[in-house]
């Protein structure tokens, strides 16, 4: 039998600086909603998502779903010292406006709403005419 190789252990980043100003990242699809807390410089403090809290299927993309996703993951953030974000919305989903109110209601201040959802200039290329 060939030895075994030892296997790299990798260290698990424990500890975020934290500020009491941080980004909330929405992501609002149509059948889920994603939500990531992050510091000032980017780093994640707390996520959440529809799935993440237990709703399956339809459910899922409810905004009921939604709002549950980021007071779970605010709370986590504002145990840690968080009191003002700034909102980055993305998406056509239907958690977009009950997750701005589950921010309201976690007692955070927010800062700046901005919605960051990618619209093409162009768009593709369109179907070849029809002859007849």
């Amino acid at each position: 039998m060939a030895a075994k190789k030892p296997t790299k252990v990798t260290k698990k980043k424990n500890s975020v600086a934290m500020s009491e100003r941080g980004r909330l990242y929405i992501t609002a699809t149509f059948n889920n909603t994603l939500v990531t807390v992050t510091n000032g410089d980017g780093d994640t403090v707390s996520w959440s998502s529809s799935g993440a809290k237990g709703f399956r299927g339809t459910r899922k993309s409810t905004p009921y779903a939604a709002g549950l996703a980021v007071e779970e993951a605010l709370k986590r953030a504002v145990n840690q010292g968080m009191k003002s974000v700034d909102v980055f919305v993305k998406g056509p989903g239907a958690g977009r406006d009950s997750s701005l109110r589950a921010v309201k209601a976690a007692g955070l201040s927010i800062n700046a709403i901005a919605d960051v959802t990618p619209i093409p200039h162009n768009g593709p290329r369109s179907k070849k005419r029809r002859r007849i």
